[in-house]
């Protein structure tokens, strides 16, 4: 899977969680018929919400972008539907194209980020399993701290 390919479906994903979430509000707050759907999709999001940040952390150093794309990547995580923005104009402006740079044969790793960016895509099963334990350390972390704003 190439870093747009799998950027573009995260990207999709997060937009996707957002409208749930944000229907679950709706339900929660306006019709106040019940909660279930912030609690159910509110957990969804954040779960994608942070893949979406691992996932754009590995393609910033991928593609080597500038610290403002970079930066303009993690961001766009935050308003609802602004992943799909962002996507469309890196496209745009060719900054998703290419493979993944360390794979086998490919770029030389210089810096640490590089380095563990080049061991997992050289191995893509082990990379899995440590995308899982991370977004999983990281979700458990936000349950410890709470939710972003604390309400009835």
């Amino acid at each position: 899977m190439t870093p747009k390919l799998l950027f573009r479906r995260v990207a999709i994903a997060e937009a996707i969680t957002w409208a749930l979430l944000l229907i679950g509000m709706f339900l929660k707050y306006v019709t106040e018929t019940t909660e279930l759907g912030v609690r159910i999709f509110g957990m969804v999001h954040g779960v994608v919400f942070i893949t979406y940040g691992l996932i754009a952390l590995a393609t910033w150093i991928n593609q080597k972008w500038s610290l403002r794309t970079g930066l303009l990547a993690l961001v766009s995580a935050v308003p609802p539907f602004a992943t799909i923005i962002f996507d469309r104009s890196a496209e745009s402006a060719g900054q998703l194209e290419g493979p993944w740079r360390f794979g086998s044969g490919g770029d030389a790793p210089v810096s640490l980020p590089e380095r563990v960016l080049a061991w997992l895509t050289r191995n893509p099963a082990l990379a899995a399993v440590v995308g899982v334990v991370a977004v999983a350390g990281l979700t458990g972390v936000a349950l410890f701290v709470g939710p972003p704003a604390s309400g009835s």
